[in-house]
C-alpha cells in the first residue's frame, strides 16, 4: 500500500483547524455555523447527534459540495463556518480536509468526535432533526 489512512490523517490534521468539543459547543445556535455529522446513518440511529446538525455521509460529501454535481445542496454554497464531526475525528479531519480542497472557506472538525462530545456531556439530540427527504 503506497499511503495509509493513518498517513492520509496526518496530512490532513496538519493542514486543517481542529476544535475541541468545549470550543465547538460555544458555536452552537450561531447562524453562520453549521455543523455537519458525517456518520453513516446507523451510528446516527443508535447514538444520537448534535442538536440541530446537518446529516451528509461521508460517502457523499464531495457530491453535496460541488456546486456541479446534480446532488449538491445549496447550504454548501453559503458563506458559512462548517465544522465536521464524526464518531472519533479521523473521518472528519479527512471530510475537513476535503471540504478546503474543494473551495469551502471555513471549515474545521471536532477533536475526539462526536464520542468525545457525548463524553463530556454536551448536548445530544435524536436523528428526528434530519435532512428534509431523508429516511430515518
Amino acid at each position: 500500500m503506497a499511503k495509509g489512512y493513518k498517513a492520509m490523517v496526518d496530512e490532513a490534521m496538519a493542514m486543517i483547524v481542529t476544535l475541541t468539543p468545549q470550543q465547538a459547543a460555544e458555536k452552537l445556535g450561531d447562524p453562520d455555523v453549521v455543523f455537519v455529522d458525517i456518520r453513516d446513518p446507523r451510528e446516527l440511529e443508535r447514538e444520537g447527534t448534535i442538536p440541530k446538525s446537518l446529516h451528509a455521509t461521508r460517502g457523499m460529501l464531495e457530491f453535496w459540495i460541488d456546486p456541479e454535481s446534480p446532488y449538491h445542496r445549496k447550504v454548501f454554497g453559503e458563506d458559512r463556518e462548517f465544522i465536521f464531526f464524526c464518531a472519533g475525528g479521523l473521518r472528519s479531519a479527512l471530510a475537513t480536509r476535503t471540504a478546503l480542497e474543494m473551495g469551502l472557506r471555513r471549515a474545521a472538525h471536532i477533536e475526539g468526535g462526536f464520542g468525545e462530545w457525548k463524553k463530556l456531556g454536551l448536548p445530544v439530540a435524536d436523528w428526528a432533526a434530519k435532512v428534509p427527504g431523508e429516511k430515518k
